[in-house]
């Protein structure tokens, strides 16, 4: 794989994250779900710190499922918030509930995220050259209008710099080393 790593990479489960998931274009409706909550609930995080516990995010929330997260419960929000392998932030975890009710609520409209993410690039991945050290701005116009609309459509805690990492992280925005 690659040898040549950004700078937030130099640890072995970033490489590893960086080798095989991010940036790989996403275009499945409960896999866009997943990234954009680990992305909510890695706002003002490390990236490593929820990435080491995407496997208790995936049990914790029934595989990433839309319309199982969108039947969670007053209850099962406190179940999240006592759950010791996940990061507890109640507004976080709240958030991730809310958003998946509505994509459940598009579902049943005839209405998916993947075309609606994907549109912002018109369905292309965009080519997004990262500075010497590897990094990319913290966000862009691009990310700034979408999360705008997000959040016009009742989304939550989807702000510019949540959205422009969840649109690297799903290949939207390539923001890749040259290999």
């Amino acid at each position: 794989m690659n040898q040549h790593y950004p700078t937030w990479a130099q640890h072995p489960l970033m490489k590893d994250y960086y080798d095989h998931y991010w940036g790989r274009p996403v275009y499945g409706e409960n896999e866009l779900f997943e990234w954009l909550c680990l992305e909510i609930f890695q706002a003002g995080l490390a990236w490593r710190q929820v990435w080491q516990r995407r496997a208790a995010f995936e049990a914790a929330f029934a595989n990433f499922e839309i319309e199982a997260v969108a039947a969670f419960t007053a209850a099962d929000v406190d179940r999240l918030q006592n759950d010791s392998g996940i990061i507890r932030n109640r507004a976080k975890i709240q958030a991730c509930c809310h958003n998946a009710q509505l994509l459940a609520q598009w579902h049943q409209a005839g209405r998916y995220l993947s075309p609606v993410a994907w549109a912002v690039t018109g369905g292309e991945v965009l080519r997004l050259l990262p500075d010497q050290a590897g990094c990319l701005p913290a966000t862009m116009p691009l990310a700034t209008t979408f999360a705008k609309q997000l959040k016009a459509q009742g989304f939550q805690r989807t702000g510019p710099k949540t959205v422009f990492a969840w649109l690297c992280a799903v290949g939207i925005i390539n923001g890749r080393l040259p290999e």
